[in-house]
């Protein structure tokens, strides 16, 4: 005997319906300005150069920085200077107690005209000694003996000409003087006290040439060296200042691996203050024009790299293109690709040309 179905006669026939419905449901159509097909990521074109200006954060700094010391020894007896002050050249910054080196010159004269007394009786004896021998009333000996005297006698005034120099320069040596226009970086001395010839005493920045240092990774430094260079000060947003590679350290810091590069500023001017924070930006001096696309939008069967292309209507074509460089994420590509065009950035391998796509921007994402 067969077996009654347990679902109603009616049930049966509402089921049978709304199937027979769904199957002449229409889908819905596109909206305007949309076109039904497959979703592609896309992005746009938009080519760049392919050594990016790289920027590094910099101070200014003095070309020339010295210390400055006294060159004789003694007590400092005034510092005439702080930290800031601006000074010009030759002006006093710092003296020393000179009653010593005062009396080192008193001693210097007085053994001047003692120099000169003996070479004058040196002269004298030797003119009467050379009477006497023309008369024959002196050996030639004697006369050779007055000779040397008379020498000896003219050599110990040039030597204390020489001391009185010296001692004389001395006295003019306990002032420190700025051997340049500057601002003072450093005092390093107080009065009362005691230096030795050569202390550092007073250092001094140059303000007439004035630089950027800045530290470079080695990736970089041919760019450095053959790039172009600009600097822009943190206090004057907008403003740059032509820059030239003045210095390139020869070997690398052991600690942060970079190389210490000193940018000099010509046209430098007082706004420009030392210490101030810079951005030193960098660009290649010869660059070339690239679009970054990524990897997965590159589309290879064996006869080189190819990018798929969709234009306004959804319409997919296979453009083949030069590949400059691959990069761990990226691919730079010179050639083949026009400004603004669109590019699928994903499942490449899965499309035709015969296909129509809709298109998601990347940037919506």
């Amino acid at each position: 005997m067969a077996r009654k179905s347990s679902l109603p006669v009616n049930a049966t026939l509402v089921i049978a319906a709304s199937l027979l419905a769904a199957g002449c449901k229409e889908e819905p159509a596109a909206g305007p300005g949309e076109v039904a097909g497959r979703p592609v990521l896309v992005q746009r074109v938009a080519f760049e150069d392919r050594v990016p200006a790289r920027s590094f954060v910099g101070t200014i700094r003095p070309r020339i920085e010295s210390d400055l010391g006294f060159r004789v020894q003694g007590k400092v007896e005034k510092r005439l200077v702080n930290v800031g002050d601006a000074v010009t050249a030759g002006q006093p910054l710092a003296t020393l107690d000179v009653v010593d080196l005062r009396l080192q010159t008193e001693q210097a004269e007085a053994e001047l005209s003692a120099a000169t007394a003996s070479l004058a009786q040196a002269d004298a004896d030797l003119k009467r000694t050379l009477t006497l021998a023309g008369q024959g009333w002196s050996a030639a000996s004697t006369v050779d003996r007055q000779k040397a005297v008379a020498e000896e006698a003219r050599g110990r005034l040039l030597r204390a000409e020489r001391a009185l120099l010296l001692a004389r320069n001395a006295v003019s040596y306990a002032v420190l003087a700025a051997d340049a226009d500057g601002v003072v970086t450093a005092a390093l001395v107080e009065p009362g006290q005691v230096v030795a010839p050569g202390q550092a005493a007073i250092r001094l920045a140059r303000t007439a040439e004035k630089e950027a240092v800045i530290a470079i990774p080695e990736s970089l430094v041919a760019q450095a060296r053959e790039g172009e260079a600009s600097v822009g000060l943190w206090s004057q947003p907008g403003v740059r200042y032509r820059a030239t590679l003045r210095e390139l350290a020869p070997a690398a810091d052991a600690m942060t691996r970079t190389y210490l590069a000193r940018f000099s500023l010509p046209q430098a001017d007082a706004s420009v203050q030392l210490g101030m924070t810079a951005t030193v930006t960098l660009t290649g001096a010869k660059t070339e024009r690239v679009v970054r696309v990524p990897l997965s939008a590159l589309f290879n069967q064996g006869g080189g790299a190819s990018v798929w292309t969709v234009d306004g209507e959804g319409a997919l074509t296979l453009k083949p293109v030069t590949v400059a460089a691959y990069e761990a994420q990226d691919a730079l590509v010179s050639g083949g690709l026009a400004e603004g065009e669109r590019i699928v950035r994903l499942g490449v391998q899965k499309l035709d040309a015969a296909q129509r796509v809709r298109v998601v921007d990347a940037l919506q994402f």
